[in-house]
């Protein structure tokens, strides 16, 4: 990565998001697996920056007397950072157990539409060096129709971010998908893909899609879920300090011994996570899910609790 080539491609598209501490850091790629900054080293600033800031920016780069003068207009405001370096902090997470239920029915598979897209940004943003070769290879699950945001988003219409062709497979997304067929010894889904492969037709993909939330083709799914995860789990989890590490493994705790009773039950259930960022401030509180599979004949459902952490847990 090439942090005047990252910083440049920020301001062309008009993110300007700057976090003040030790050293002055602009926000670079944020999401549940990869909180990246660019830092200006040896930095002071002039002028107003305005953090709630959303309209257009225009900045101009030069170099002077032996450092870098980035300025910055945020309409009628102007900020100036004069700096040294330009360097790159990049922390990576495990997000393989990261839930976040925006959007109801089949809520398992949104997860799965939710972790693919965080992860090809991360491919695509920050390169394959940032990613494990199954990571990268799970990425181009993105361009698979049925799975993406076209069938099951994982966030509401207003907030997707919209790709190109959204609805045209690319070869390696099917091929991915092909693999897992195989492997989960699914035939049916075997059929359909080399017919998708064939004629990619939006009728096609759409009942892709209602196969994989069907209890037939289950095996693919759990199947996916599991790579995923496994591909994921290198990474370490978020710390947010001693004291609120450990009411979060009070509530986790709290957590398991519902899912031991739900399970004495007969019923199966999935413990994911929701939080917020580590290195940066923002609105998300952390709570936990537990998300609990229903019996049903034909179709794949779940239900979910939820369990925020709370000053006294």
């Amino acid at each position: 990565m090439d942090a005047f080539v990252m910083l440049q491609e920020l301001l062309e598209q008009e993110q300007f998001e700057l976090i003040q501490g030790k050293d002055i850091r602009l926000v670079y790629l944020m999401n549940d697996a990869v909180e990246s900054f660019l830092v200006f080293h040896n930095a002071k600033m002039t002028g107003e920056y305005r953090a709630d800031y959303e309209g257009e920016i225009s900045a101009s780069m030069s170099f002077e007397d032996s450092e870098y003068i980035l300025v910055v207009h945020q309409g009628d405001s102007v900020v100036t950072i004069f700096f040294e370096e330009l360097l790159t902090d990049v922390h990576l997470y495990d997000y393989g157990e990261i839930g976040h239920f925006w959007v109801k029915e089949y809520e398992y598979l949104r997860q799965l539409e939710y972790r693919l897209a965080i992860m090809r940004d991360k491919y695509d943003y920050l390169g394959e060096e940032y990613c494990t070769p199954d990571e990268q290879k799970l990425a181009m699950l993105v361009d698979f129709p049925p799975l993406n945001y076209c069938c099951y988003p994982a966030v509401p219409e207003r907030y997707i971010v919209p790709r190109v062709e959204p609805w045209v497979p690319t070869e390696e997304a099917i091929t991915v998908m092909e693999e897992l067929a195989a492997e989960a010894e699914d035939k049916g889904l075997q059929k359909i893909l080399k017919k998708y492969r064939q004629c990619p037709k939006r009728r096609t993909a759409k009942k892709i899609a209602t196969m994989l939330h069907r209890n037939a083709h289950a095996e693919v799914i759990d199947l996916l879920n599991a790579r995923l995860k496994k591909a994921v789990s290198g990474y370490r989890k978020r710390s947010f300090g001693k004291e609120m590490d450990s009411r979060c493994a009070k509530l986790l705790r709290k957590v398991e011994k519902r899912q031991k009773q739900l399970q004495e039950e007969g019923k199966e259930s999935e413990i994911l996570r929701e939080e917020p960022f580590e290195a940066a401030k923002d609105t998300i509180g952390y709570q936990i899910h537990l998300m609990i599979w229903e019996k049903n004949l034909l179709n794949r459902k779940v239900s979910v609790e939820s369990y925020p952490l709370h000053g006294d847990t």
